[in-house]
This record gives C-alpha cells, structure tokens and sequence, in this order.
C-alpha cells in the first residue's frame, strides 16, 4: 500500500539518519563503565540506534560538566543532583525511573518512631538519629533540609554537619567517620559483629542504608529513624530474613506527620517529610530528549527480562549495586515536563532549599543597616560580641538615611540586611524585591509573632453600639501615627466608607467623623482641636496632647485609660492592652479594680465579641518586624547567625556582657531589635513579603492605598527633594521608579514627618 511504502520509506530515512549519530554516555566507576560497554555492544548487536558510546568521568559532578561542555550527553542522576545539574547547568531530566507501581516515579521520605514514642516532629532536639548514610537522600538530604528549611534546625556558617551534631543527642549517620563532628554523628553507628567498619557507608555498618537505619531504631540505639516509605513494612511482619527482624511487628512503629502529628506506617501518603523523586537520566537543554527516550526503550525492551544476555537492571554481574540505573527499576518512562522543578516538585524542593549551601559561597561580612547614632553604637558593639564568640559571617555596621535608604542600598548590593515593621517591609518587599531572612517574637505564652489591633468598648446593654455606628462617638488613640491606635483603625474607618477624606485631609475627616477625641502627637500645631479636646495631660494638666509619657493617655495603656474613665466611648489598642491592665496585672493605681470581663470587641461584621476572642474578633493582625534580605542571600545562613547569637546574647541576664534586644544602655529604644523580643525567629515557609505579612494585613494595605481621592492636599510651602539616582535592580535589570508614596512619604512636616505618609496610606495622593 502506497500509505505503508511511505512510512518504510520514512523509518528508513531515520534509521539511516540515526545511524550516523552518537549518545555519549558518562559513567563515574570502572564497574559502571565496564556495564556501559557491555551495553553498548548488547545494543550494537540488537541494531538499536543511535550508537551508545561511555564516556568515564570521576563524579557525577564531574560528569554534569562533561555533559555541560559538550563532552558527554547523558547521565543518571538522583535527586540532589538533578536539583545541582538543573539550577547550577540548565541540564533537564528526560527518561525517569520507575520503582513500583503503587507509587510511580517516585517514593516518600519519613520519619519512623516505636509505637510508645511519644515524640513528634517538634520535638526531635536531643533525641537519638538513625540514618541510611550521609549524604543519601531519604536518610540525610530530606530530613536535614527539612529541619533546616522549617526553621527547626538552624546552621550558622553554613556548616551542616555542626549543625546536626548540636541538635541531635548522638546519631548513626554512617559515612561521617572522617568528618570533624564523628563522635556525635557516629556515636550510635556499631560496625559488624566484629566491631569492624563502625560507621563506615558500606554493609560493614549493620545501621547502614534504608534496613540498617531501621535496625537502629528497633534495637533501641536510636529514637528516630529516616528511611523510605517501604522500609518498615520490608522489614517485619515475617518479611525479613536477618535474624535481627524476625520478631519485629508493623503495628509497634509509627510514622511522624508535618502537622505534629503520628501515623500508622501504612499511611506514608498522607504523613512523610517529602515525596522523593525517582533517579532521572538529564541531558543538555538543546538536547532530543525523545532520542534519548527511545535508544533507552528500545534496550529496555529487549534487556530487561530475567533471561535477556544483558540486564539493563542488574549490577549483580559487576559486584556493584545501581549502576546506570538503580537495581529496583522495573521501567523507564518519558519525562512530559522538562524541567528540574517540574520533576523534583515542591516537597523536594523546599527540603533542598534548607539542605544547599556552600560555606564557600559566604561572605566574611554581614553589612547591617543602622539608622542613628545611638543604633551605630549598639550595632558596634554586637559586632564586637559575636566576633568575639567565633560568630559568622562578622557583623558590619553601615549607615543609612531613612529605612528606604537601607532598601535602596541593599538592593544595590552595598548593604545585607535591616530589620523593619509592616509597612516597611510591604515597601522593602514589593519596590525593592527584599525577602524576609528572621523575624522577631513578642509573646512566648502563645508562640506568637505578631499582635492584633482591637477596638475596645465598654461592656454596657443600655448603651450598645457596633463598628458600624461609630460616628459621633468619642475615640481614644495611642498616638499619631501609631499601627494599633491610628493608622489600621482609621484606614479601616477610610476603607470601609466611614471616613471620606475631602483634599486628602485625613485629620479633618477624622476630627468630622468622631465627636471628640484624643490622639496624641509630637507638635500639636496646625493640629484640629477636636482630636485633643479629650486628652488630660500630666497630673497638673500641663503637656495636654503631647506625643510622649507626660500625657496619661498616651500609649496603649493611656488609650485604653481613656476609655476606662470614661472619657472616651471607644479605645483602639493591641489585644494584649486589656489584659495588661486589668484582673491586678497593673500596679497603676486607676487600673487596681478593673476587670477584663467588663469589655468587649467591636467586631467588622457589626457583632461583639469578648476580649479574649480576639483572634476572631479584630481589625487587622499586625505582623512582627522582620530582618529583610536581597533575594540571593542565604536565609538560612542569616538566620543561623542570629539564633546561634541569641543564645548567647539573647537573655537580659546573660554573662556574656552585650544584650540583643535591650536597647538601655544606648539611650535608645527598639535599637537593631524590638526591646519587646524574646527571640529571633526563622521565618519558615514565609519566605516572601506577602508571606510575612499575611493576606489581612496586606489586603487592608493595599486597599488604603488604592483609594484615590479628588483634589489636592494644601500646597507645602517647601519643594520635594530631589530623589537619589536608583541603584541597578537585582540582575542588571533597571529598578523601579521610586512610587509617589515614597518621595512624599520621606518629606518632613515642622509637626509630624509620617503625615504624608500616613495621607497616602488612606487613600490621597498629593499633586
């Protein structure tokens, strides 16, 4: 038939062109090399075409370059290093490995504990480890980069191995015997029967590889084990001949789940530290990986069977184990999506992410952003401290003009880091491409690391009112400016349509809309008079209004003071202001009888709630300040420095001399770190600006900022100043114009320097 002479005809011009190309493939052993060309010539003989030709290299890195430069073209690879040949050399996998039906391409990493464990995946610090070998992917890559990578394990320096050995009380990671840190991370290891190969990477070590590590565990040497989803199940329950498992039960272990949780061993889907890619033969990006698909499916069509001449799936013959392709492969498979991501998926690659990094690769210094001379003298000295104390990388003070003059100069590569507040990071974050590295913690009664801005009401059936019906009240504020008493409760007002600001005269609109209140500021000049009429001043009524202590209800404390002696009908302030102040927290003399259960919430949905419901019942959840980073920066490596700091520095009543989050002794506040935290937190999967700050926060931002209004504010009598030229963006990409925000948010006012700032966050945009 006409239609068949032409598909001949077709299949003959391919096979002729494919006759006169080459697949070189790299081998890393001389047993892998010797199979290569045992393949090759099985191939040859079966007139599977392309020709395969082995090329020996020294590592897989070794061959990755080969491949890079043109001098090989294929290779297997595992996970780690599909993730290294992929990010580092734009290699992509093509052909990948299936090992079982039941899981595909695929297999999953977990955590195994005996049933009358009570440990979890929170609690594993000084517990005893168990480890398929270092440097293997179920039993060191995946658990390590996940401890790393959720913040629980931190490494400074990037030294990993250090990092283990701290956090476990003793392990068997066979293979860490010539490292520096052996006496812990060999501690559990035993050798044969003979006592020889002690933690060797080789069956010399009884707790080598997925049924060693599991050994250690059933034994008792270790608390935890990492291994692959099918290793409990190989090895009970009858199933394993070794003497050391024949008494051995599924049912007595358990699997530890991401949420905290444990699970029966049969339950490996749902609860695992991560679903683990298959091995996956990569080749250049340029490269026919359909070639490349069907030279392998041809071979495997052919030798993979139990009496082929050649075992495509064996390494028996070379006394070697997974050569070319590991021995459990029962198929190849063509890879649709080429790309390292795509193979390697989230899971993976979030573990990677904790697991990758070069010491080499740091730098001697971390630049610091500092802001004021009292700061410059308190960054000073942590420098000295953590030097010092062998800290690294070493701190480096550098000054800066304003927190967007630290963005700038971090973007531009000249600064490391800064620690900023919400709105600062939303800024540092969306103009400048920063990322949050660390975060600060506030409240160790509840892990929290951040706080919520209520409104606070009194408790009182004959005079109810709701969120909605605020207009006229009287309204008690901390400050001007403040996140909790001025800027989410009145952007929220503005938000919402309460507030309609006429020539972005936010100050006016307020003072309209309530019938009085107190907001105290720095220079009450130009001030209206209605946002002072309830203020008190000092006891002898002098300093009414005035942004600091000497008024009595300045503060969280003073605001809701303002409330509890009735000045006012409505106080905004943090959830924590009524239990600071109420039920004999307070040793204030007007706060002495005060009970919490007298106050409610005002809520959004136009309901009230009781004070404690406040994670239910509030206008915004603010978020901590966080230390912002470029995006190429090593978070992990930042925030190891800083824990490893902390711990030394951290507590008030430290021996060390220098405290980390007490600025006192500089005449200064909040210096570097809140002088509220407790301890610098890791950021965790937040590791974007909209991460951090979190969809309320955000959403409530950012709806502020997109309501425009008409007109005009009142022309300042000075100009703008003339913006600095922009550093380059991340990449040699051209940064981002400087918004409007900005430029009129740095300008400063005789009376307050963030009113512009605070105009354009309620929805103004001054022409």
């Amino acid at each position: 038939m006409p239609g068949l002479s032409v598909a001949l005809w077709l299949l003959l011009v391919l096979r002729t062109a494919l006759s006169g190309m080459e697949v070189q493939w790299c081998t890393t052993s001389d047993p892998e090399q010797q199979k290569c060309s045992d393949m090759s010539k099985a191939f040859q003989r079966a007139g599977i075409q392309p020709s395969l030709l082995c090329v020996q290299g020294t590592s897989a890195d070794h061959c990755v370059q080969l491949i890079t430069a043109g001098e090989a073209d294929a290779i297997t690879l595992d996970g780690g290093a599909i993730y290294e040949a992929g990010k580092e050399h734009g290699l992509k996998p093509v052909v990948g490995e299936v090992y079982d039906q039941d899981v595909g391409t695929s297999y999953y990493a977990v955590a195994v504990v005996k049933r009358s464990s009570n440990l979890t995946i929170n609690t594993l610090k000084g517990m005893k480890s168990c480890h398929t070998g270092i440097n293997r992917t179920v039993g060191w890559n995946v658990p390590v980069g996940y401890l790393v990578e959720s913040g629980r394990l931190s490494v400074m320096g990037c030294d990993v191995l250090q990092a283990v050995s701290e956090y476990f009380g003793g392990s068997c990671v066979p293979g860490a015997g010539e490292t520096s840190y052996s006496k812990s991370l060999c501690r559990l290891c035993r050798g044969n029967a003979a006592g020889e190969g002690v933690c060797d990477k080789s069956p010399l070590e009884r707790y080598y590889d997925y049924s060693g590590a599991f050994r250690c565990l059933a034994e008792g040497a270790g608390d935890v084990a990492f291994v692959k989803h099918s290793t409990v199940l190989e090895n009970t329950d009858g199933k394993t001949l070794p003497s050391w498992g024949q008494a051995l039960l599924s049912q007595d272990f358990r699997l530890l789940c991401l949420d905290g949780s444990q699970a029966d061993v049969t339950e490996w889907r749902r609860c695992h530290l991560a679903k683990v890619p298959a091995h996956a033969v990569v080749v250049r990006a340029d490269a026919d990986g359909g070639l490349i698909f069907r030279l392998l499916n041809e071979g495997q069509r052919l030798f993979s069977h139990e009496n082929s001449s050649f075992q495509m799936f064996s390494s028996e013959a070379y006394g070697q184990k997974n050569l070319l392709f590991k021995d459990a492969t029962s198929e190849l498979v063509p890879i649709a999506t080429q790309t390292y991501e795509s193979w390697l998926g989230p899971e993976y690659l979030r573990a990677m992410k904790g697991f990758l990094c070069d010491s080499s690769g740091l730098p001697h210094y971390l630049h610091w952003c500092v802001l004021s001379t009292p700061e410059i003298q308190k960054c000073g000295d942590m420098a000295v401290a953590f030097s010092r104390q062998g800290l690294r990388p070493e701190i480096q003070c550098v000054s800066a003009e304003s927190p967007q003059h630290c963005m700038e100069r971090i973007q531009a590569g000249q600064i490391d880091a800064v620690t900023l507040r919400g709105e600062d990071i939303y800024t540092a974050g969306k103009t400048y491409g920063l990322v949050p590295a660390a975060g600060e913690q506030y409240a160790p009664e509840d892990g929290s690391n951040s706080y919520f801005v209520v409104a606070v009401v009194r408790r009182n059936s004959s005079y109810a009112f709701t969120l909605n019906e605020l207009r006229g009240k009287r309204s008690c504020h901390s400050a001007f400016g403040s996140p909790a008493g001025w800027d989410i409760p009145v952007g929220t007002l503005v938000q919402r349509g309460f507030i309609q600001p006429k020539d972005c005269d936010v100050l006016t609109a307020v003072s309209d809309f309530f019938s009085t209140s107190c907001v105290p500021v720095n220079n009450p000049k130009h001030y209206p008079s209605s946002l002072c009429a309830l203020c008190v001043g000092d006891e002898q009524g002098r300093n009414k209004c005035v942004g600091n202590s000497q008024e009595r209800y300045f503060g969280y404390s003073g605001a809701f003071r303002c409330l509890v002696e009735n000045a006012g009908d409505v106080a905004f302030v943090e959830h924590t202001t009524v239990f600071d102040n109420t039920n004999g927290h307070s040793s204030e003399p007007w706060a002495a009888a005060l009970r919490s259960e007298d106050y409610q919430l005002l809520c959004p949905n136009g309901a009230r709630a009781e004070v404690f419901q406040f994670e239910d019942c509030n206008l915004a959840q603010i978020p901590s300040r966080a230390v912002m980073v470029r995006p190429d920066t090593n978070t992990f490596a930042v925030y190891g420095l800083l824990d490893k700091a902390q711990g030394l520095f951290g507590d008030d009543h430290n021996k060390n001399g220098f405290k980390m989050f007490d600025s006192s002794d500089y005449h200064g506040q909040d210096l570097l770190f809140k002088d509220a935290t407790i301890q610098v937190e890791p950021v965790g999967e937040k590791t974007t600006y909209l991460d951090w700050l979190g969809h309320g926060y955000v959403a409530a931002l950012e709806g502020m900022l997109s309501r425009q209004c008409s007109g005009a504010a009142a022309t300042p009598t000075w100009a703008p100043p003339t913006p600095a030229a922009a550093p380059a963006g991340p990449f040699g990409q051209p940064p981002p114009a400087p918004p409007v925000k900005q430029l009129w948010a740095s300008l400063t006012l005789p009376w307050n320097g963030n009113l512009l700032g605070n105009v354009y966050k309620y929805g103004c945009s001054p022409q």
